[in-house]
């Protein structure tokens, strides 16, 4: 679970005490923007490119987001919304980040600041009677923009002195909602979800990402031309990820990412997957999320949270509580990972008369059931998760959490091989 695997024990006491101050610095952070690791309910916004409402926390009459810091150290998610993105009315822009590796939060930050920025910056808005008639034109034009904006990014970030991401970076899945189009782009293990209601009105889940991890044979057999390795550790046989061709770090446990420099020239790629989906008065929203979430839920179980609570607003605290819960419940002996959420509403909602407790109730015509529509992927990956294992003990604990919240560009050559040696001991990161 989570990006790499643990560095705590490969940098001993210089790296501890850096980290040490890393946190310190994580702590001022939050102050800056006014952001409580526990509760960042409150609105924070600011005024972004071309006159857009940037969210850093909070939640909108269409939107809601959370993040919560696990107990692996300083938070190395961030989240972000753009509203009226690129000068547009009602357009939006949403995306997580997860970083990893030691300097993995100062990236996923600097990504999180920089990307929409640039996107905004770079996109030239189509005219609006070809953005409405064609489909293909609208989408083809924000792929373009998407994937050399990922590009020049990670250029970029490979030049920052500020930031060491030699061994660091961070994943990226992003939305631009722009009328009816919906374009998802998509970079790591991050995932994006849809809700939508079927032909008998019950709200399932289709998946709009696919997870980028070097399991999948494209992505392998691309890092392994390149000269990258592939292969999963003993005590965790079923998580393949990357390494260096002569040393056994860093050990990600993903196929694309920014940063990770010491493993661009060996296959990982910062090319995000690029695509689109015009929506209709069935779909209901969009959840984004960290592995930290889509490690202990599965996207049915998601979307019948976030549809089951009753205040769209605070979607995303229920749905990021309702993970640390199952965490807690499906791996006891791990540490709770971090979790970042942002939701987007695609139109406003009436209140639901039924409460989280009844989502096993919801569910059980669900299981097994596949949307007519899902396809499964290149890799042989299918884009629907329909299975769903719902703990009452963990849906009382939502409830419980639902009623008490209504109530109240680093240096590349900064790393030298043998310095990772030095610094990794030989082992791997998390």
């Amino acid at each position: 679970m989570g990006a790499c695997c643990s560095t705590q024990f490969k940098y001993k006491g210089r790296r501890y005490e850096k980290e040490g101050s890393d946190e310190k610095e994580d702590e001022r952070h939050h102050r800056d923007h006014n952001i409580n690791n526990d509760d960042n309910s409150a609105n924070v916004t600011r005024i972004g490119h071309a006159g857009a409402i940037v969210r850093l926390q909070g939640s909108s009459s269409l939107t809601s987001m959370y993040t919560r810091k696990g107990k692996k150290g300083f938070n190395q998610d961030a989240m972000i919304v753009w509203e009226n993105f690129t000068g547009e009315k009602n357009v939006f822009f949403c995306g997580v980040f997860d970083g990893h590796g030691p300097s993995g939060h100062k990236v996923a930050r600097h990504v999180c600041d920089a990307l929409p920025l640039k996107l905004s910056t770079m996109h030239q808005p189509l005219p609006s009677a070809k953005k409405e008639g064609d489909k293909d034109s609208s989408h083809k034009h924000w792929e373009a923009s998407l994937i050399r904006t990922f590009q020049e990014l990670d250029e970029d970030l490979s030049m920052e002195d500020s930031l060491d991401s030699y061994c660091s970076g961070t994943t990226a899945v992003t939305i631009v909602k722009q009328n009816q189009h919906l374009i998802i782009s998509n970079l790591g293990d991050s995932r994006a979800i849809l809700g939508t209601r079927d032909n008998k009105n019950q709200i399932i889940p289709v998946q709009l990402t696919v997870d980028l991890k070097p399991s999948l044979p494209s992505e392998s057999e691309r890092i392994q031309k390149n000269g990258g390795r592939v292969f999963a550790m003993e005590e965790e046989p079923n998580v393949p990820r990357v390494w260096m061709p002569d040393q056994d770090c860093p050990g990600l446990a993903m196929s694309r990412a920014f940063g990770d420099f010491c493993l661009k020239d060996h296959g990982l790629i910062s090319t995000p997957q690029v695509s689109y989906r015009r929506l209709t008065p069935k779909d209901e929203f969009v959840v984004l999320a960290t592995d930290g979430v889509w490690d202990v839920l599965s996207n049915n179980e998601v979307v019948q949270i976030v549809a089951s609570v009753k205040r769209p607003s605070i979607a995303a605290k229920v749905l990021v509580y309702y993970a640390v819960q199952a965490w807690r419940t499906k791996y006891p002996g791990s540490k709770v990972d971090d979790c970042a959420v942002v939701c987007l509403f695609l139109k406003k909602r009436p209140p639901v008369s039924g409460a989280l407790s009844d989502i096993s109730q919801q569910t059980a015509s669900h299981v097994n059931e596949v949307d007519p529509k899902g396809k499964k992927t290149e890799e042989g990956e299918t884009v629907i998760n329909c299975d769903i294992v719902v703990d009452p003990k963990a849906l009382e604990e939502v409830n419980r959490v639902n009623g008490n919240t209504i109530k109240q560009r680093s240096r590349l050559g900064s790393l030298s091989r043998d310095k990772i040696t030095t610094d990794f001991g030989g082992q791997t990161q998390s």
